[in-house]
């Protein structure tokens, strides 16, 4: 078996997931980060990460760490870290493409004594029994015999700051107790926060899967709260910082479901409840009414434009945010195109506008092309739908000269005052 001097790492998926945590193994050990995508490759030995998830700064610390996006430059690894994406399709079914293509690279290099561990989210179970017989057909060895394996969950939390890879405290667990307690080590070389030993790789599977899916269900559970306090006529922040003033209550807020987490993770849950026979009715109809709220709000604006009598059919909207979360650019599986769509279906023009958005990515994802500066004067309605610091530092006054002299100003977030918006979620 392999001592932890011995380990020659690779690090497969250098995205949001990826890339800091091949940094910090950069900064004491030799590392390959490995990513099929070549300009991305280019960008990163250039010295610049364009998820801004790690600073330049940060790039330059990283002396031990090489990019490539050629295969054989792995033949001489190890051990393997797979933190590719793990999304859904669109029936909502998890797609493990990804992380099965990226075991199929891995098993044309993989060698007797190496060890696999995948960070990616998935089901109870994925690990052993979608990837392992993947890397075992490719490479002809026999897993636990010629190679083995390891599940530590990634816990990124994309344009945090504050908890950083290292200060997060780590799931670690190997497909033997041997590998187990190596895998451990590993990570302890960088995870200051510490880890915890999962007594399976079945066993940190889920408890990585749960952790967004309780996320998930609390919001719902606010989103509800949101929408009968909307019919009540009581402000749902109002009441929400009353109730939190009891030690325990939890501090959800109401809004857009999204991201590459919390709106992705509990439906690879489902999937494998259901394939065993279980249906989850919790977990689903919570994952339902985070998925209608686009379609509610949208219902709310109009609403609130009719007893104004603006006119809805060919209307102007400017939304202001795109991506999933508040000052970061990740734009995956971002709630805020629902709006979009939703708005569409009514004949309303849209403008979206997002200071931390890639253009070209926003258009090659979602065919939408953000505007550079919004209009003035122009505004039948205006959503802000993303909390970005630009936005809340802009205040009422200066995103209502965008608006007509009659609009209605929509706060998904809570960035301003009560008195300062005509609707707030």
């Amino acid at each position: 078996m392999l001592n932890l001097e011995d380990i020659k790492l690779a690090v497969i998926g250098l995205g949001y997931v990826g890339l800091p945590l091949a940094v910090e193994f950069g900064k004491h050990r030799s590392v390959v980060g490995f990513d099929i995508n070549q300009p991305r490759i280019n960008a990163l030995k250039a010295g610049h990460d364009s998820t801004l998830e790690v600073s330049d700064e940060e790039l330059t610390q990283a002396t031990q760490l090489g990019y490539s996006a050629n295969l054989d430059e792995l033949a001489a690894c190890n051990v393997f870290i797979v933190t590719v994406p793990t999304p859904i399709n669109e029936h909502n079914q998890p797609d493990l493409t990804p992380l099965i293509k990226a075991s199929e690279s891995i098993g044309k290099v993989l060698k007797q004594g190496d060890i696999v561990i995948y960070e990616s989210t998935v089901y109870p179970g994925a690990t052993e029994e979608d990837c392992v017989p993947v890397l075992e057909e490719i490479s002809g060895l026999k897993y636990n015999v010629d190679f083995f394996a390891g599940y530590s969950p990634e816990r990124i939390n994309p344009g945090d700051k504050e908890h950083r890879v290292t200060t997060i405290k780590k799931v670690t667990s190997g497909s033997t107790p041997e590998i187990a307690e190596l895998v451990d080590a590993l990570y302890k070389q960088i995870i200051v926060a510490g880890t915890h030993k999962a007594s399976s790789i079945r066993v940190a599977e889920a408890a990585k899967v749960i952790e967004n899916t309780q996320r998930d269900l609390n919001i719902a559970l606010i989103n509800e709260l949101a929408i009968i306090f909307n019919k009540m006529g009581i402000d749902t922040e109002a009441v929400l910082q009353a109730a939190g003033t009891k030690w325990n209550f939890l501090p959800f807020r109401p809004g857009l479901v999204g991201g590459h987490c919390i709106g992705v993770d509990p439906y690879y849950l489902t999937h494998k409840a259901q394939s065993i026979g279980y249906n989850p009715e919790i977990i689903l109809a919570g994952r339902r009414l985070n998925d209608g709220m686009g379609a509610y709000v949208v219902s709310q604006l109009i609403k609130a434009m009719l007893k104004r009598r603006i006119h809805v059919d060919g209307a102007r909207v400017l939304l202001m945010g795109l991506t999933f979360k508040e000052n970061c650019p990740d734009l995956r599986n971002t709630k805020v195109v629902d709006i979009v769509r939703e708005l569409a279906d009514y004949n309303i023009a849209v403008d979206v506008y997002d200071p931390w958005v890639n253009s070209a990515e926003a258009e090659h994802e979602y065919g939408l092309k953000p505007v550079a500066e919004p209009a003035i004067d122009a505004y039948d309605g205006i959503i802000l739908a993303v909390a970005h610091s630009e936005f809340r530092a802009l205040g009422a006054a200066n995103i209502r000269k965008h608006g007509k002299a009659n609009h209605v100003l929509y706060d998904l977030k809570y960035l301003l005052r009560a008195d300062e918006s005509d609707l707030r979620l």
